[in-house]
């Protein structure tokens, strides 16, 4: 084999380390969406820098912008648009969604949460509409998501946001495990209380046997928040 790639989700960098220790193989990571085809690709000559989508791809344009469509500075979070020949004309017969998806300069919002560095590279934090807002703060769930991952025995996890009748919403993770170590929900919470702001961390961890993903192997967290949805009364 010459060449190994990954799409649809972010890679975990220990998943990107742990193949190349394997197999002595560097994944080649890359992010499309449906709207554009390939968007941007790590170098097949070149650094490829785990938990990066890489840089974009020739005559594509990209920038992270805040809700109003303010450019946002290198290594601020904010919604991912682009700009290219590869970018769809428009949705099929809906031109108000068109409308509504289109900047008035052409920059496609692609609805992904993501921060670009001073290099140009670019790292997907999450969907847009995953946001969580608790109390007034914004919670990005990739964050959260990679502190749990890298607890002992922790397969993995998504982290959403369900109703709270005192902060709006709040921080729920659900999580496989690995079967290395023995895991429960105050473990988890006891680990995070060094690691992250306390707005951050989880208010409840739920341990389930897998995760719900759709075709494309993607969890699907619309499905875990409408489980959880009653959580917090």
């Amino acid at each position: 084999m010459r060449l190994f790639v990954a799409g649809s989700a972010p890679l975990l960098p220990e998943t990107f380390t742990r193949f190349e220790t394997v197999t002595g193989h560097r994944i080649l990571e890359r992010y499309g969406m449906t709207e554009a085809g390939m968007i941007t690709s790590n170098p097949y000559d070149g650094a490829r820098v785990a938990g990066t989508m890489g840089f974009p791809l020739p005559d594509v344009f990209a920038r992270v912008a805040d809700q109003a469509g303010s450019q946002l500075p290198h290594g601020e979070p904010g919604v991912l648009e682009i700009k290219g020949p590869n970018v769809f004309a428009g949705y099929w017969r809906m031109p108000q969604k068109t409308a509504e998806e289109f900047r008035d300069d052409g920059y496609f919002i692609t609805g992904d949460v993501a921060q670009i560095d001073s290099d140009g590279r670019i790292s997907i934090v999450g969907r847009a509409k995953d946001l969580i807002i608790y109390g007034g703060y914004n919670v990005y769930p990739k964050e959260v998501e990679t502190e749990i991952d890298a607890i002992p025995g922790i397969g993995e996890s998504a982290v959403i946001g369900v109703p709270h009748p005192d902060f709006g919403e709040a921080v729920t993770a659900v999580v496989t495990l690995s079967g290395e170590f023995e895991v429960d929900e105050e473990a988890v919470v006891a680990t995070l209380a060094g690691k992250l702001a306390r707005f951050k961390q989880p208010k409840r961890v739920f341990i389930v046997d897998t995760l719900p993903r759709n075709s494309m192997g993607k969890v699907q967290k619309n499905v875990l928040r409408d489980s959880y949805k009653e959580t917090f009364g």
